[in-house]
């Protein structure tokens, strides 16, 4: 049987057995072509349900619109309002206008939403805010007494001006019937804001191919997608086909080309000879070793300090510890604030913290002192070195620490150095900060019976490694960086040269003297030396770090100062891409264009204080996705940790520059623009900035504009505004001016120059 078997198989000429595997082929390709025929087809029905179905929302969210539009330009409305008829004013609106759940005023300035966003509802606000800023009326599906709701918003205007906003809530039914009521057999369809899905139906396995050819609602962030099965092949139907057609040939030309007038088919090759390969020996590499540990400080030791002074609690400020060494500032009273801070986290049951420190002469030995603190107060220690504020954050996260100190001075001057302090999680500032000098003062530390254990670690490649792994830039861009002699110059050019760029260093040498310029980018006097070199070398950009690196500045190659409010803007349109309706905050020096901008790309604006503990902190209540202030912190809780790094801060820019095709100079001049001031400063007495303050906040009047009062006073005027508040660092009233023209910032400037003389003559105003 078997020898009859390979008979007949020798019997089958070889271009029979080819002619039949190409007819199968062409079989195939036929039955491809078919299927495909079904996708398209289904594809194209898909199209035309997602534009019918885009067209009956658009018309609902229109007449929606219309009747809203017509209702708020009624003098009998503004009669209403104006003497104070609500019940009157909510009749207006609902007159015939079936399935309005409620109707809501709200004053113009919006004092009372933005006093608690979260409860007040961020959909809400946000179209209430657009309303006000394009003085028309706006529509979205909003999250509204307890789910999914269909909200409208106006401004109701009398002789120029608002007298108040209107919130009209409708049920979502109200909108989204026509997409309940299509048809799409075997496919996929949902309405869409932002990332969120309003509302979907069919099989919602194929929901994420459904934003190809998604079609937008006019004038909204609505849009209507849809999706199809698709085929097993990306060829179309014809192409298909046309495959079919030509395999079929082949296969018959193949089938009688024996018959054809003898002709002969001349085999070439050994079809048969197996080629056996030899077995290729696999190499390995050597494992990379482990880090040898680094010794304990390789920097040369500082001078002994002065003898101890008494503790001063001006040291214990609103955001940090921070002091000048050998005056406010010793080894003792380093060594009671860790024992201090050990004690907080004996009582929270925190086991270990991470201790770094900035390149300071004096930080070596404030370091071994608070140290020592903390190990009296029975803490394990984490000893990770030389490190940027931002590092030894992340120390705290990456060695599972969740508690951490830098010492540091940060943007001080040589002489300075201070304690940033994280306990479980959370920032030390304001109460928390004067409680531990309540603690020493007191005598009120934990002493534990045997002291803690201490270990070094150096962290840096970690830290390095974590953003380079995350972030690649798409282009490599050529940039200085200025770490003005601080501790970033450690880490920023090595993370930087690993995400990409070409980096140009720049007084990157680590010096606590600071022999070049001060570390602080925020003053355009220190940036300098960067802008020079940035034309020198005709680079794209010149990054700027400030004494312990969580800061950044950026310069362009025409010179200009880009400051960080604009930086903000950039970092929130990528930010809000992946994360509409996010909510981003901001501090009170911000231009007012930054509000106007977070709303257009789906973001939930929020300003508050200055100071990065009162930011982290109000991060973690409102779940901000980012935050930043005008000082140049920049807090990214979206694929970081929430912290401000300034060095992190920069990756993310040069990751968002490098991915767009205009120079970075041209990014930024797309960017909302006016003019403004820098911050202005008026030297007072040290704690007399709060007192003005106060009186300030009681005397001053500025007809005409939405005050904020939040940290100091905030005007703002449809075209522009200004800003006093006390600084909490330094004894100085910190002032900024920010206006569409000069005409504007010079009327606002002259306002608040009466204003402040008015309060107090002797002023020695800086504009």
């Amino acid at each position: 049987m078997k020898s009859s078997a390979a008979g007949v198989l020798k019997s089958v000429k070889p271009n029979v057995i080819l002619a039949l595997l190409v007819l199968l082929a062409a079989g195939w390709f036929g039955w491809r072509g078919v299927q495909a025929s079904k996708v398209e087809s289904l594809g194209d029905e898909a199209g035309r349900v997602r534009a019918d179905v885009a067209a009956k929302l658009g018309e609902r969210l229109q007449a929606a619109s219309d009747r809203l539009d017509a209702t708020r330009s009624r003098i009998a409305l503004a009669t209403a309002l104006g003497r104070g008829d609500t019940q009157a004013a909510n009749d207006l609106i609902t007159e015939g206008w079936s399935g309005v759940e409620a109707v809501e005023w709200h004053a113009a300035d919006l004092e009372a939403a933005y006093a608690d966003p979260q409860a007040f509802g961020f959909g809400k606000l946000r179209i209430l805010e657009l309303a006000l800023q394009q003085n028309g009326t706006q529509a979205a599906v909003v999250k509204d007494a307890g789910g999914p709701r269909l909200g409208l918003a106006a401004p109701v205007i009398e002789d120029g001006k608002v007298l108040t906003l209107v919130y009209v809530r409708m049920p979502l039914s109200a909108l989204v019937e026509p997409l309940q009521t299509a048809a799409l057999e075997g496919g996929y369809l949902a309405l869409r804001q932002g990332q969120h899905t309003v509302l979907e139906q069919g099989d919602a396995e194929l929901s994420k191919m459904a934003e190809v050819g998604a079609v937008t609602i006019p004038d909204t962030q609505l849009r209507v997608v849809a999706a199809v099965p698709a085929g097993d092949s990306g060829l179309g139907a014809g192409t298909n086909y046309l495959l079919a057609a030509l395999a079929g040939f082949i296969g018959l030309v193949l089938m009688l080309l024996p018959r054809l007038k003898g002709l002969r088919i001349q085999r070439k090759g050994g079809a048969d000879e197996e080629q056996d390969q030899p077995t290729l020996a696999q190499l390995k590499e050597a494992g990379a070793l482990e880090p040898a540990a680094p010794a304990p400080g390789n920097r040369p030791a500082s001078p002994p300090p002065a003898p101890r002074a008494a503790l001063d609690r001006s040291i214990f400020r609103a955001y940090d510890i921070r002091g000048v060494v050998g005056k406010t500032l010793d080894t003792e009273t380093a060594r009671l604030i860790g024992q201090a801070i050990g004690t907080v986290m004996q009582q929270q049951d925190a086991r270990s913290i991470v201790v770094g420190r900035d390149g300071r002469l004096s930080s070596p030995q404030m370091a071994e002192a608070l140290i020592d603190g903390l190990r009296r107060a029975g803490r394990e220690v984490i000893d990770i070195g030389e490190a940027p504020t931002p590092v030894v954050y992340f120390g705290a996260y990456h060695l599972r620490a969740g508690s951490c100190v830098s010492v540091t001075g940060s943007h001080n001057p040589p002489d300075y150095n201070g304690f940033k302090i994280v306990i479980e999680g959370e920032t030390l500032a304001g109460d928390a900060i004067q409680k531990l000098y309540e603690r020493i003062a007191e005598n009120r530390l934990h002493t534990a019976d045997s002291q803690g254990l201490v270990s070094r670690r150096d962290i840096s490649d970690d830290y390095i490694q974590r953003i380079a792994g995350d972030i690649q830039i798409e282009r490599k861009l050529r940039v200085v960086v200025d770490c003005g002699s601080g501790i970033a110059g450690a880490i920023a050019p090595r993370l930087l040269e690993a995400i990409g760029a070409d980096v140009e260093p720049l007084f990157c040498e680590v010096d606590g003297t600071f022999p070049h310029h001060h570390p602080d980018p925020s003053d355009p006097h220190n940036l300098q030396d960067l802008i020079n070199v940035v034309k020198r070398v005709d680079a794209d950009l010149g990054l700027a770090f400030d004494g312990d690196g969580d800061r950044l500045g950026v310069v362009t190659k025409s010179g200009e100062m880009i400051y960080p409010d604009r930086l903000l803007m950039l970092f929130a349109a990528d930010v809000l891409e992946r994360n509409p309706g996010a909510c981003v905050i901001y501090d009170v020096k911000c231009t007012g264009h930054l509000s106007m901008h977070i709303l257009r790309h789906g973001g939930s604006p929020l300003m508050w204080k200055t100071g990065h503990s009162l930011i982290k902190a109000k991060m973690r209540e409102t779940e901000a996705e980012l935050a930043g202030e005008m000082s140049g912190h920049f807090f990214f809780r979206e694929r970081w940790y929430g912290f401000d790094d300034g060095i992190y801060a920069a990756a993310r820019l040069l990751e968002i520059l490098s991915s767009r095709g205009e120079t970075p100079q041209e990014v930024f001049d797309t960017l909302p623009k006016g003019v403004s001031t820098p911050e202005l400063k008026i030297q007072v007495e040290e704690g007399q900035q709060y007192a003005f303050i106060e009186k300030f906040l009681a005397e001053a009047k500025f007809e005409g504009a939405r005050i904020a009062t939040i940290d100091g006073l905030r005007a703002d005027w449809p075209d522009g505004w200004g800003l006093v508040r006390a600084s909490n660092t330094t004894p100085v009233l910190v002032l900024r001016f920010d206006a569409k023209d000069t005409a504007a910032l010079e009327r606002i400037k002259e306002t608040f120059r009466r204003q402040l003389l008015a309060v107090d003559p002797g002023l020695a105003l800086p504009f």
